[in-house]
């Protein structure tokens, strides 16, 4: 219980702005073949989506200080971004696996107010079929 217990605090962790390799955990544990692949997948996954969940809803409360002198973004980029995201964004995160640009993409998200449902199929999609494709090549 203790290795699913842990691939599950990794991988929530790795979907947040810490540098964790959930990835290689998973691999590590699939490699040892003294646990369930199945469960692997689900606690790997089920971390890493709820990471990508608490990024969204840091991006929404964020954004509630754009008014302050110390936000970090200027009105202008935060348009800038909102059109962007608002042309290709929704799914882009089918991607927020990517390491580097999968975290910033579901804090994105958060700050453009994509419904919650529809980045949670988007990303749960993406990132099972990570946890998935990196068990058939272990």
């Amino acid at each position: 219980m203790l290795a699913y217990l842990s691939l599950f605090i990794i991988s929530f962790l790795a979907a947040t702005i810490f540098p964790f390799s959930s990835e290689a955990i998973l691999a590590t544990y699939l490699l040892s073949e003294t646990h369930n692949k199945f469960l692997l997948i689900f606690f790997a996954s089920f971390g890493n989506i709820l990471g990508s969940i608490f990024n969204w809803f840091l991006g929404i409360y964020f954004l509630k200080f754009q008014n302050k002198k110390w936000f970090p973004f200027s009105k202008t980029q935060i348009d800038r971004s909102s059109k962007w995201f608002k042309k290709y964004g929704k799914w882009s995160l089918l991607f927020a696996w990517v390491p580097i640009i999968g975290d910033p993409l579901t804090f994105i998200a958060g700050t453009m107010r994509i419904k919650f449902l529809i980045f949670l199929l988007l990303v749960s999609f993406g990132k099972i079929m990570r946890y998935f494709v990196i068990s058939l090549l272990v």
